[in-house]
């Protein structure tokens, strides 16, 4: 009791706290926030709560919670028996200028194979209040998508008014408008209820927002990123820029995140708290590929038809064959600059490696955790900023036979030579006749300018013989 009674204390003096640094964003209704004042109020509330004492607060809050007790109305359709890899979430309310939603159903069924769709649902849920503006809507959806419906991969729910906390009188927060802050704060409950509801549907959750747009085969899209990751750490993966579209979170933690909108949900909006989040779970910096896979489509917001026609411009429709990039290990003897590792290089995300003046016979090496069949592979040096930080001269290999320390082969089979920094080949099945376990960049003259290596891809394919 004694221990309980203390570890209570502790959180209750961790939330007071973040509620203090959050308040420095508040002002008198005659005095404004600037944005300088928010921003500064935001970052202060974050070093607080990444405080390892705060940390490990929230985590014995979440470890003892009991699950959400909510009874949800079933509008269209019901669960799978079979638990899917993938669940899309979206929730939708009524809007006073123009409505996407079935569109953006559409698009999600339109861009995705029957493969694709037997191991991923759709999740919309309806949160207005206005139970005849839902029903309308469901009719609508049921009548439009049967087939979806029918095969198990799209259902309609709805979170009763009574299960929601209060909406008014809350908190003005940054000196929110009260209509702006009302609107906020449902909406933080509505993501709640539907992760909440989601939590056993699938492996991975994916969120969009209801006015969006697709790109062709986005869960195979989605589905190899996360296999390239391996058993990296994560929490949040995006694959978009914009608002609450394409983040793509592990089931697994869905309960707690829908614990913490709830519990914060009248503070801030949720992208800023969705950020707390990942931070809180140690993931100290975003992970976003491109291209982006979603588009906002949208012209008018929900919270009051204000024009809103922002876009992502890294969206592809049909994106170009996304690199499998199978997991592994990257090791190099180029000396690395500062926090450009070389990691970077292998994979989807905005980043690179860079290194200083390699030497001719310098190296980097990535090594399979299982041997691959690579069908092409691609490397790209240099950058727009840095035009001469490219690879002068250098091949690439593949090898096999892994050496005891695990950082490279024992053979390696010349593969090609670098063409102006680039590397570029495709049907290599005809080249080598083994399982590959490394791939190898060799730096082939020594050169004084520095090495950017931007990105890696690398395509497999099975073995048939």
């Amino acid at each position: 009791m004694r221990c309980s009674l203390k570890r209570f204390a502790a959180l209750a003096a961790s939330l007071l706290i973040f509620f203090i640094l959050l308040h420095l964003g508040a002002r008198e209704e005659d005095e404004p926030a600037t944005e300088e004042q928010k921003r500064r109020a935001r970052e202060l509330a974050l070093l607080e709560l990444r405080s390892e004492r705060n940390t490990q607060s929230f985590l014995d809050l979440w470890n003892s919670s009991a699950p959400l007790n909510i009874s949800y109305q079933y509008l269209v359709g019901f669960p799978a028996l079979k638990k899917k890899y993938l669940t899309v979430g979206l929730c939708s309310v009524k809007r006073k200028k123009g409505t996407y939603l079935l569109e953006t159903l559409k698009s999600i069924f339109k861009q995705s194979t029957n493969e694709e769709l037997k191991d991923m649902v759709v999740v919309v849920h309806l949160a207005d209040f206005d139970m005849d503006w839902n029903s309308q809507m469901a009719e609508e959806i049921g009548n439009k998508f049967t087939h979806h419906i029918m095969a198990g991969h799209l259902l309609v729910i709805h979170a009763p008014q009574e299960y929601y906390p209060t909406l008014e009188g809350l908190k003005r927060n940054y000196n929110d408008p009260e209509d702006r802050v009302k609107f906020r704060s449902k909406q933080n409950m509505d993501y709640a209820f539907l992760m909440h509801f989601c939590k056993n549907l699938s492996t991975y959750y994916l969120m969009i927002e209801d006015d969006v747009q697709c790109s062709k085969s986005f869960s195979s899209a989605i589905k190899k990123v996360v296999t390239s990751r391996g058993s990296t750490y994560w929490v949040t993966l995006e694959f978009s820029k914009l608002g609450y579209i394409g983040k793509l979170y592990q089931s697994s933690d869905l309960q707690r995140l829908a614990q913490f909108l709830w519990m914060f949900y009248q503070e801030m909006p949720c992208d800023w708290l969705l950020t707390h989040f990942r931070m809180l779970l140690t993931q100290k910096d975003v992970i976003r590929f491109k291209p982006s896979l979603f588009q906002h489509i949208g012209l008018y917001s929900s919270f009051q038809g204000t024009a809103n026609r922002l876009k992502d411009e890294d969206f592809e429709e049909d994106p170009f064959d996304i690199p499998d990039n199978p997991p592994g290990n990257v090791f190099t003897s180029i000396q690395v600059f500062e926090n450009y590792l070389p990691i970077q290089a292998y994979s989807n995300v905005d980043e690179y490696f860079w290194g200083k003046s390699p030497s001719a016979g310098s190296y980097f090496t990535i090594v399979f955790h299982r041997p691959v069949y690579i069908s092409r592979i691609q490397v790209q040096t240099g950058s727009a900023e840095r035009l001469t930080d490219y690879l002068h001269g250098g091949w690439l290999e593949f090898g096999k036979g892994l050496e005891k320390s695990g950082k490279g082969c024992t053979n390696f089979l010349p593969i090609g030579n670098f063409q102006e920094g680039q590397f570029d080949k495709k049907g290599l099945e005809s080249l080598y006749d083994f399982p590959v376990e490394c791939v190898r960049i060799v730096v082939k003259e020594t050169q004084t300018e520095w090495l950017i290596i931007r990105h890696i891809n690398i395509w497999t394919k099975q073995n048939t013989s």
